[in-house]
């Protein structure tokens, strides 16, 4: 049998505590998602003047580079080096902005920012998961 470690409430927190410092810190506004490892929603945090349109996105990436387990820029890469059959798969949002959460090699959780340029939504994204190391 196969035992696996998961995101606790207090690890989405730090993720999204540390994801909007780094935001606040950039002067971005964004939306912060946080995903348990078969995507599903456990956190969402929409900071004041990000759109509303960015929620929806944010959770797409972060269920995204749960269940793809690795991060989304590696789809959003694909379409755009000319697999674009890629785009017919079963997902939304296969943009850059979705980072898995791994523990002892294995995705346990994700996270998925929304409403800057695509790097910036990684760099925050990133200052999250590194919070949980």
């Amino acid at each position: 049998m196969f035992t696996q470690a998961a995101l606790e409430l207090t690890d989405v927190n730090t993720i999204l505590d540390a994801a909007q410092t780094e935001a606040e810190a950039q002067g971005w506004a964004v939306t912060i998602a946080v995903a348990d490892n078969g995507g599903h929603l456990l956190g969402l945090r929409r900071m004041n003047g990000a759109a509303p349109f960015s929620a929806g996105v944010a959770t797409e990436k972060a269920r995204n580079a749960a269940i793809g387990r690795k991060e989304t820029q590696v789809f959003e890469d694909m379409i755009n080096n000319g697999r674009t059959a890629f785009v017919t798969a079963p997902m939304t949002a296969l943009l850059a902005g979705g980072v898995p959460v791994i523990h002892d090699g294995h995705v346990i959780g994700s996270v998925g920012v929304s409403g800057v340029k695509p790097d910036q939504d990684v760099q925050v994204a990133k200052a999250g998961v590194e919070a949980v190391g």
